[in-house]
């Protein structure tokens, strides 16, 4: 009898002005799942940034099953917010290199297109392990991401804010404009005056 698959899936970066949304799925055996919650696995944004980058590399070291998708700031502006990071948690199942039974989706909304049986749970990322997984790995690729961000686009001082709206960023918005890192339809991005994406 063919062994019952779950995988869990989460994204990081729905709020920030800049940079892609990306999201992450995972499997994890019993043995993996007992490892990682004695090392202290749980919702990403409730771990310190430190603790998420050990966590990273003890999910890899213990050879947990995942894949991750980013969309960039374009497709962001294009389709909006919600259908990217729908459409990363899709592309992330997809990738698995294992077919998973069923796919636990962290938050209220199924995924569209996808072909395999989904639940979606609220507060997830605090209640499945396997989602609290793909948060984590979702929360330090992006991270990571905007870390390079930063010596590319240095004057935005992506590496501190990771590019949520914080007041230094908004002032930096402000002082130097969008770069092309920005999501252009979301507000505060362009200047008031500017129609263009009303």
């Amino acid at each position: 009898m063919a062994a019952f698959i779950i995988a869990g899936t989460d994204e990081a970066g729905r709020g920030p002005l800049a940079g892609p949304v990306v999201a992450a799925a995972a499997v994890l055996t019993p043995e993996q799942r007992e490892l990682l919650l004695a090392a202290g696995l749980r919702d990403s944004k409730k771990l310190t940034p430190k603790r998420r980058e050990a966590l990273f590399e003890k999910i890899c070291r213990t050879g947990v099953v995942w894949r991750a998708q980013a969309a960039c700031a374009r497709r962001i502006d294009r389709i909006n917010i919600l259908q990217a990071s729908l459409w990363c948690m899709r592309r992330s199942v997809e990738r698995l290199s294992v077919s998973p039974s069923l796919v636990l989706v962290d938050g209220s909304m199924a995924i569209p297109g996808l072909s395999v049986p989904q639940k979606p749970v609220i507060k997830g990322d605090d209640r499945v392990p396997a989602i609290a997984a793909a948060s984590v790995i979702a929360k330090v690729l992006r991270d990571r991401v905007m870390e390079a961000m930063d010596r590319i686009y240095p004057r935005y001082s992506f590496a501190s804010h990771k590019g949520y709206p914080s007041a230094l960023h908004k002032s930096l918005i402000a002082e130097y404009g969008p770069s092309p890192i920005h999501r252009l339809s979301f507000r505060g991005v362009l200047a008031d005056d500017d129609k263009t994406f009303s």
